[in-house]
């Protein structure tokens, strides 16, 4: 496939005719080929209009319809074939098999969020039918289910090009809502980001789908994000990166004539505790465990394990001995970008000039260009508590371990903890039982709770949470993996004795989709007999 560098505005190829920008190699910091336009405002509003104009006639689309649309992205992705992967490898310098792999999970959720459109019972309606006898007033007939919140703005992540990006889980979880959809491409992988595109516009075009469904605008400024985020035609907002950048957008949607939701990921430190017994008889176990975790993809997850916690003693010294070696042996990587590893040398600088912070660990061989060590510090649980800061995630291959002098030193700190995506816990079932307290503290700190595992890897399931309280997300009622993320873009609407003829299938009695529906309290998939 050549590369336009142009921007899509639903099914046209459109330059802007203004500034370019270039993709480059964090390999080797050469600039890839290909100029892409700069998104302007114009283009924006084009897209904006044309996602209001059809966004009627997506969202009441038959679900089958839909749902073959999404399966359709997912195999015009794959006809991408090498192409795809190559260019991303140029543009984020992560492996090949690691982006296979990604490619694969991003097609996987596409098929599985199809399924979910498929079946229907994501709409969650609700019945209670008219009782027009009932004293000392008769009930009205009220029926509501979940209707799409309307065009939504989704900004692809730099650290997962395909799988948040511009067909990644906010796109699919929007579309499957019924959602048309408006991406503010990455500007560190604008060449995978056009491939992807096209493949859904192509979709778009094979399923008879309205132009608006999806357009994509690229651009290395803040500007054409702010424009989305401020365009009236727009409803919603998925984003995941920094806490700066989601925060950003977070204040400008509210500030808004009229406010809309920011479903904002801004990343976490992931703490992880290490209980007494499991530090004593697993500690060389859950020290290669935390290290491959720690640099795994050059530390660029947001489910990294950023903090580290056990009790000190011999059993912790052992344990910090085996990371630091484990460490070592780990060499420098290639990180996304340039500005990534400047960013992330910088906060390690600014993380080891705090008094009592010590590095206990570098990684091997040199970090050039856009290549990052890993590095492991240590501190006390004291120090700890008076430095706030260190509680910052430090977006890269690097894990802080604290030594806490008591059992009410770690749950004073567990107390002070912020928002974060996940926990993880290492101990015994009789550990469990008897530290359940601190379980009890991190159940309102974050939005998944790991059991003697680490939070790399987040499976794309039905069950799954991705999320958590502030600052880890802007809304901590939502995941942005799994197929719950479609309730992301939903809204109720509820019908007052409207009449048979008026309401969505989904409402109606004889159920045609044979849904899951709770029909006067009670789950059920049958018609409703009057």
């Amino acid at each position: 496939m050549k590369l336009t560098g142009k921007n899509m505005i639903g099914f046209a190829v459109e330059a802007s005719g203004g500034d370019t920008f270039y993709a480059f190699n964090p390999q080797n910091g050469a600039q890839l080929a290909t100029a892409f336009c700069e998104g302007t405002a114009a283009d924006v509003d084009k897209a904006a209009q044309l996602a209001k104009h059809d966004f009627d006639a997506f969202r009441k689309m038959d679900h089958q319809k839909r749902a073959r649309f999404l399966d359709t992205i997912a195999a015009e992705i794959m006809a991408l074939g090498d192409a795809l992967i190559t260019r991303t490898m140029q543009e984020t310098g992560l492996p090949q098999p690691r982006l296979i792999g990604e490619r694969g999970r991003t097609v996987n959720q596409l098929k599985m969020f199809a399924e979910v459109v498929r079946e229907g019972s994501f709409v969650e309606a609700r019945i209670d039918t008219a009782q027009p006898d009932r004293q000392p007033l008769p009930r009205s007939d009220v029926r509501t289910m979940q209707v799409a919140l309307g065009p939504a703005a989704v900004f692809g992540a730099s650290n997962f090009p395909l799988a948040f990006s511009v067909a990644g889980g906010d796109t699919a979880s929007a579309l499957a809502a019924g959602c048309p959809v408006i991406v503010k491409g990455h500007p560190a992988h604008p060449g995978a980001s056009e491939m992807v595109g096209r493949a859904i516009q192509k979709a778009a075009q094979k399923c008879n789908m309205p132009a608006g469904v999806f357009s994509l605008i690229q651009g290395s400024t803040v500007a054409v994000g702010q424009a989305l985020v401020r365009h009236p035609a727009v409803k919603a907002v998925g984003f995941t990166g920094s806490f700066r950048g989601g925060k950003a957008l977070f204040d400008l949607a509210a500030a808004r004539p009229e406010p809309i939701p920011v479903f904002a990921e801004m990343g976490s430190t992931n703490p992880l505790f290490i209980l007494p017994d499991a530090l004593k008889t697993r500690h060389a176990a859950i020290a290669e465990g935390l290290a491959n975790s720690v640099t795994l993809g050059a530390g660029q997850f947001c489910t990294n394990p950023g903090l580290t916690l056990g009790f000190q003693g011999d059993a912790f010294e052992n344990f910090v001995n085996a990371v630091a070696q484990f460490i070592r042996e780990k060499p420098a990587a290639t990180m996304l970008h340039k500005g990534i590893k400047t960013a992330y040398d910088a906060g390690i600088e600014k993380v080891v000039a705090i008094e009592d912070v010590e590095l206990a660990a570098t990684g091997s061989g040199e970090a050039h260009g856009s290549r990052g060590l890993p590095r492991l510090l240590r501190a006390s649980g004291k120090t700890f508590v008076a430095n706030p800061g260190l509680e910052e995630e430090v977006f890269g291959p690097s894990s802080i371990l604290i030594a806490c002098e008591t059992r009410d030193e770690m749950l004073k700190i567990a107390e002070g903890l912020t928002g974060h995506l996940t926990a993880t816990i290492h101990g015994t079932e009789s550990e469990f039982t008897e530290y359940h307290d601190l379980i009890t503290i991190l159940e309102r700190k974050v939005g998944r709770i790991v059991f003697n595992g680490f939070p790399t890897g987040v499976e794309v399931c039905h069950a799954m949470n991705h999320g958590g309280p502030f600052p880890a997300t802007t809304d901590s009622r939502s995941t942005s993996v799994g197929t719950a993320a479609i309730k992301r873009f939903l809204r109720p609407v509820c019908y007052q004795d409207s009449p048979q003829s008026q309401l969505p299938g989904a409402l109606k009695d004889e159920n045609p989709q044979s849904i899951w529906r709770l029909v006067n309290g009670e789950w059920t998939n049958a018609g409703i007999s009057l």
